[in-house]
Formats: structure tokens, C-alpha cells, sequence
């Protein structure tokens, strides 16, 4: 009987054993399924380019400089194999700034700048770039497309955006009642970081699908003392250095995820020839 009960537990224990790692085969099986991998994921034409123009400068107003870069744009067709789960996934361009120098000289009085002051003192890498509305995305036109699961088949699409800088700069010192033209200079230098990222929204796994780095130049020479219309001119190279879209992944800093976004976080500080800097406009 004692041989008889021993032989039964014995096969109890190889039942449950056996059952146990059948499921977790099966469990197993599963989770690698409705696993969506980067190797799984199709890009193909992408592109990233800057239009190959000037900067043009309008002098239509008597307060204000205006000038409007080329646009850099940025495209890419993608194929999502099935998603086999309850899960949304949203593909789509972020996009950070990741250095900012912009002066407005005003002859020997001074300048006034915008500045990024956490991204100037060295306490992050980057910026978020997004619309202030999509975090972390850069927009939510064409700029993302979201897929809700289960889906049967691959689901194919094309996520695109474009961005150009088109501010206006005072003729007059800014802190000034006066409103006389003293603008000599305006320089600016921004770099950005924009990468293709699939996300689950429903775990917040992020694949990185490219990343491209780009910047934009600006250089304008000003004589105020010409009539409005006739003075100012462009400086140094007319074309901008094209986008890299870089061999290897380049992974997304925190900041660049969520607030504040760079239009929120920048300062317009005036720095006079003499004496302390003043905010002009304060962040956000």
C-alpha cells in the first residue's frame, strides 16, 4: 500500500510538473508573439531633408524685422506587422532642441537673446520640440499615425513633418520707449535632434526606429540708417548643411519627452553694452 501510494504521488508530481512547463511553453509562445520587435517593424524612403533656398528677410513693417527660413523635412513610409494584442501603438516624429545661440545686436548699446537657460547652463541635453499639446510628439496631423489592436494584418502608412523658424525682431532696443531703428545684427544657431519612434501606450516601451540630427543658420547683416526695405542683407553660407540621419540610435533624453516644451522654456533677456542683463519676456 505504502508502495502503491509512493508510485501515485510520484506520478501526481510528474502531472503537475509536466502541465506547469506545457503552460509556461504556451505562456511563453504568447508573449514572444504578441511581442512587437524593432527587426519586425518595415522603414523604407526615408528622407530628411532641407529645401535648398536662402533665408528671406521681409521688411514690411516699420517695427519689426521678419525673416523665414527653408523648411527641413522629415518622411518615412512604415510597415507595422499585425498587433496581436489589446495595445495601441502610436509611430511618429519627436523631436528636441539640443543647442540655441540667437543675438539681436543692436550697434554698441547691446543685445537682446533668446535663451534656453537649463539647456545654456549645461542641466539638460535637450528640449522638448513638441507643439506644447502632443507630448512627446513634435505634432498630431501628419506627424503621427496611431494603430489600435488586435489587428489581423500590417498596417502601412506615412509619417512626415516640417519645421522652419519665421520670427519677427524689433528695428527699436526692445527695452526701449524710443523707436528708432538701431538693429545691426542678428545671429542665430540651432541644432535639433528628431527621431522615428514607435511607442505602446499602453506599457510605454519605446523602439527607436532612426534618429537625425539637423541644424539651421542664420546670419543678417542690418544698416539702420538705410530706408526700410533696403536694409538688411544675408551673411555667410546662403544654403544649410543638409540633416544627418545618423548609423546608429542615439537614445531620447527624459527632457525631450515631456514639458516644457522650447517655446515655453526660452528668455528674452536684454543684455545692455553696460550694466545688468534684464528678462524681457520671462519662460512660461
Amino acid at each position: 500500500a505504502e508502495q502503491r501510494h509512493s508510485a501515485a504521488l510520484t506520478w501526481l508530481l510528474l502531472t503537475i510538473t509536466f502541465t506547469c512547463t506545457a503552460m509556461g511553453c504556451i505562456q511563453s509562445i504568447a508573449c514572444n508573439k504578441s511581442r512587437i520587435k524593432r527587426e519586425n517593424i518595415v522603414v523604407y524612403d526615408l528622407s530628411a531633408t532641407i529645401d535648398h533656398c536662402p533665408t528671406i528677410i521681409e521688411e514690411n513693417s516699420p517695427i519689426v524685422l521678419r525673416y523665414k527660413t527653408p523648411y527641413f523635412k522629415a518622411s518615412a513610409r512604415i510597415v507595422m506587422p499585425p498587433i496581436p494584442r489589446n495595445e495601441t501603438w502610436v509611430v511618429g516624429w519627436i523631436q528636441a532642441c539640443t543647442q540655441m545661440e540667437f543675438y539681436n545686436t543692436y550697434g554698441d548699446v547691446g543685445m537682446s537673446s533668446w535663451e534656453l537657460p537649463q539647456l545654456r547652463e549645461g542641466l539638460v541635453r535637450a528640449i522638448s520640440d513638441s507643439d506644447g499639446v502632443s507630448y512627446p510628439w513634435y505634432g498630431n496631423t501628419t506627424e503621427t499615425v496611431t494603430i489600435v489592436g488586435p489587428t489581423s494584418k500590417p498596417s502601412r502608412f506615412v509619417v512626415s513633418m516640417n519645421d522652419n523658424f519665421y520670427p519677427s525682431v524689433t528695428w527699436a532696443v526692445p527695452v526701449s520707449e524710443s523707436n528708432t531703428p538701431l538693429l545691426t545684427n542678428i545671429k542665430r544657431d540651432q541644432s535639433f535632434t528628431t527621431w522615428l519612434v514607435a511607442l505602446n501606450t499602453t506599457s510605454r516601451e519605446k523602439i527607436l526606429l532612426h534618429t537625425i540630427k539637423w541644424r539651421m543658420r542664420v546670419d543678417i547683416a542690418v544698416d539702420p540708417s538705410l530706408p526700410l526695405g533696403s536694409r538688411a542683407r544675408l551673411l555667410g553660407q546662403v544654403h544649410q548643411d543638409q540633416p544627418r540621419v545618423l548609423t546608429r540610435m542615439e537614445p531620447i533624453p527624459p527632457n525631450a519627452m515631456g514639458r516644457p516644451n522650447a517655446n515655453d522654456a526660452q528668455v528674452l533677456m536684454w543684455r545692455p553694452r553696460r550694466g545688468p542683463p534684464l528678462v524681457v519676456i520671462p519662460p512660461k
